[in-house]
């Protein structure tokens, strides 16, 4: 805590800032998350696997379409999409036999497949370390409120809330948003009116998936993609919807602030441990509120 003497408030606030950015991009993949968790009831443990597999497929993309922003566009809308296809193949080929298992099959279930997936990604892009360039017009910083503060980073923080109301939209005001939601408390009652739950669930599941690929594709210019990037942020995300509460979508919001804040702190006040500030602050959470901050679906 030494290092906290010569901290301006400059700094504190640069700190912020990074903190909320982080903060979208795990709410864009634990809100994915969230949603199988609250429709479908599993657990996906290959959740990080598909968001991994979303920042290799943009780094393919961007490299295709000869990057810049053509290719930086191109990776944001084509990755999630090979993301959803590869989760509506996996969904349709096994996980609709498995809806009615209990959870610790499905848990074994789907850390199998995160094993499954990260061979496939290694056997296709390898071992080696790949990077995307943010495009030319979302590189550089910008001044804001005193302190430095990076131009992809404020396009997270427009990105992440217009992700958060679409997902509200969508469940709120759609037809099917109300269906999913229906088939989450009676999935028997949806199919005696006639409604084809089976393919309900295969939209619910493809949608979160497609929200992890997003957030893959989005990470992708700010870190180095390489196998193994799955494991913490499937770890991270767990323990955001945890605290939330399960299935709940503002919870996921709230919990990614909580997380991506306190890291951002950890690492201002004290670099070294910065990465137990947030665990720290899901242990005293979860001892005053065992079951989320908000309602849980479950």
């Amino acid at each position: 805590m030494d290092g906290a003497q010569g901290i301006t408030l400059a700094a504190v606030g640069s700190h912020f800032f990074v903190g909320l950015s982080r903060a979208m991009i795990l709410f864009i993949v634990t809100s994915g998350l969230s949603f199988v968790l609250g429709i479908l009831r599993v657990p996906n443990i290959a959740h990080g696997s598909l968001y991994m597999i979303g920042a290799f497929c943009a780094y393919t993309f961007n490299k295709l379409f000869g990057g810049g922003t053509m290719g930086f566009l191109a990776a944001l809308l084509l990755a999630p999409l090979v993301v959803a296809l590869v989760s509506l193949i996996a969904e349709r080929a096994l996980f609709c036999r498995l809806y009615e298992r209990e959870h610790l099959m499905l848990l074994l279930f789907t850390f199998a497949l995160m094993l499954i997936l990260d061979d496939l990604v290694k056997m296709i892009w390898g071992a080696d370390y790949r990077s995307v360039m943010a495009p030319e017009f979302l590189r550089g910083s910008v001044n804001l409120f005193g302190s430095s503060f990076p131009r992809y980073n404020l396009f997270l923080l427009v990105v992440g809330p217009l992700v958060a109301v679409a997902l509200w939209l969508f469940t709120n005001k759609t037809k099917m948003g109300k269906i999913a939601r229906a088939a989450a408390v009676d999935r028997e009652m949806v199919g005696a009116v006639g409604i084809n739950v089976s393919w309900v669930f295969a939209f619910a599941f493809v949608l979160g998936c497609y929200l992890a690929g997003l957030g893959g594709a989005l990470v992708a210019p700010t870190i180095s993609i390489t196998l193994g990037m799955d494991h913490d942020i499937v770890i991270e995300a767990f323990l955001i919807v945890t605290i939330g509460g399960l299935g709940n979508m503002a919870g996921a919001m709230v919990g990614s602030l909580i997380f991506g804040i306190t890291q951002s702190f950890g690492v201002l006040f004290w670099p070294q441990f910065a990465i137990v500030f947030p665990y720290l602050a899901v242990v005293i959470i979860l001892i005053i509120r065992p079951t989320g901050l908000l309602k849980s679906v479950w």
